[in-house]
């Protein structure tokens, strides 16, 4: 059955600025992908490939402490990544109000899925030029471990258009509000109706709510659920999410006035998404920011 908007056409379209849309290195480079089969549209920002590895603290070692994780992540930090270019960014999030309160996400941003490869080799080669020496190298990453328990998972995300950048690097501990929302199959659905609904949110709503200090969404590029669509809203502490969720609302009612129009966007909006999400809450560790 042909219909206007299947899901994978609609994910397609979404990614029309990086065709990473399969579950491998050579699909994505496909050049017969959805994403390449679509019509020609304005230039959009770049993509970037991001990963998430979610690491677990040592519950086992009580003795480690906080302190002590943060000093060898710091020495790891300066030493191998600050110095390799292929990472364009890093940020550390601990546990806040999540499922799991031995969570640390470690999240890094690529320019491509190829850099991905290439800045694992040049870390390796950077962490040799660090520690020349085999046995102080293999005590260092001994005891770098150590803070670890020896599971681990990974996503990899691409970014998605409507960021709120800011200015700099945040130099103190914010609070990363992550929503993991799931695409619909809308049978009369639109990328063009979806744009413009979205960036006429963004704009009127998320791009002026002073209390969102950075929006950074995402979307499933490998991973366990392809339907996932993430958005991360950083705010400077737990309180301001309420009032943010309060401003969102008092925006949101100085562009729809009426409340029939307000119904009309909601609804038309909220269609490319199945209504169910997940809410998480992380702290930032800004030492180990890039």
């Amino acid at each position: 059955m042909k219909t206007k908007c299947t899901f994978f056409v609609i994910i397609g379209l979404l990614l029309l600025g990086n065709p990473v849309t399969a579950q491998t290195k050579k699909a994505a480079k496909s050049k017969n992908n959805v994403a390449s089969q679509a019509p020609a549209k304005p230039a959009e920002p770049k993509q970037y490939m991001l990963t998430v590895t979610t690491l677990h603290r040592n519950m086992d070692r009580p003795d480690l402490t906080l302190e002590g994780w943060k000093a060898i992540e710091k020495e790891y930090f300066d030493k191998v990544i600050k110095k390799n270019d292929l990472i364009l960014g890093q940020e550390v999030l601990r546990h806040y109000f999540t499922a799991d309160n031995t969570e640390i996400l470690l999240v890094t941003m690529y320019d491509s899925w190829d850099a991905i490869e290439k800045a694992s080799e040049k870390n390796d080669a950077l962490i040799k030029l660090a520690w020349p020496d085999e046995k102080a190298r293999n005590a260092f990453f001994e005891k770098r471990q150590a803070y670890y328990a020896p599971n681990h998972s990974d996503e990899i995300y691409a970014t998605f258009s409507g960021a709120k950048n800011p200015p700099a690097n945040f130099t103190k501990e914010m609070i990363y509000y992550v929503r993991k929302s799931h695409w619909a199959s809308p049978k009369d659905g639109t990328e063009k109706e979806f744009n413009e609904l979205r960036n006429k949110y963004l704009n009127e709503v998320t791009f002026k709510n002073d209390y969102i200090k950075a929006y950074y969404p995402n979307v499933h590029a490998w991973g366990a659920n392809n339907t996932e669509f993430t958005e991360v809203f950083v705010v400077e502490n737990l309180g301001d999410i309420e009032k943010g969720f309060d401003r969102d609302d008092q925006l949101f009612k100085t562009v729809f006035t009426d409340d029939a129009k307000a119904k009309d966007f909601d609804d038309r909006y909220n269609k490319y998404f199945t209504g169910v999400h997940g809410d998480y809450l992380y702290h930032s560790v800004p030492e180990l920011s890039k």
